[in-house]
């Protein structure tokens, strides 16, 4: 393990030139995860992050944290900060690390893409708020539908979290197998130097 803490943010470029030094941490689903990643991160979900605290306290080199933006890995920095496991971040997350035209690793022979978290949310909230105004000429109760996911989207944004992302990612194709949380948790501890 490093003895001095990594930087709190690197840029995707920053983050390049330390990749070899770096475990790269993705706290992604699986299946965000499958669809492209930062070559060599190991895929363990924010909602599993308890589990692997003794594998990352004893990772080699400094942990980077990343997602697809940069908020999910920004909660996972908080919780290994909680834990005495200092940790950096990607600024800007995958979207940034692409958008610096850097390679993102795609499994071959994985399973068929899947739809980033925040698609995925994007296309439920909107599905809710038709069904909502589709049904509600039938009874108007069918408008608090849309009225409630209008107003989930505004405390969202207002603290930076998001419900329907907590729960979609519960969904058995957002949730790692517990042999693939195991087989990468074996990986970090072999990677200790």
């Amino acid at each position: 393990m490093t003895t001095t803490p990594p930087n709190p943010d690197l840029t995707p470029d920053q983050a390049l030139a330390r990749l070899p030094e770096l475990t790269v941490v993705d706290v992604r689903t699986p299946a965000e995860y499958t669809a492209g990643h930062v070559p060599g991160a190991h895929n363990i979900p924010l909602d599993s992050l308890d589990r692997a605290l003794p594998a990352l306290r004893a990772a080699h080199g400094g942990l980077l944290l990343v997602c697809a933006s940069g908020a999910r890995a920004e909660r996972a920095r908080s919780v290994l900060a909680g834990h005495g496991i200092p940790a950096a971040t990607l600024t800007g997350g995958t979207s940034g690390w692409a958008g610096h035209g850097h390679e993102l690793h795609r499994p071959r022979g994985g399973s068929r893409a899947t739809w980033a978290m925040e698609r995925q949310v994007r296309f439920t909230a909107g599905a809710a708020v038709l069904v909502g105004l589709g049904l509600g000429p039938l009874h108007p109760a069918w408008l608090l539908l849309s009225a409630g996911v209008a107003g989930g989207l505004v405390f969202s944004a207002l603290t930076d979290t998001c419900g329907m992302a907590a729960v979609l990612s519960r969904l058995p194709h957002n949730r790692p197998r517990p042999a693939d949380l195991d087989a990468t948790l074996a990986r970090l501890g072999s990677a200790r130097g």
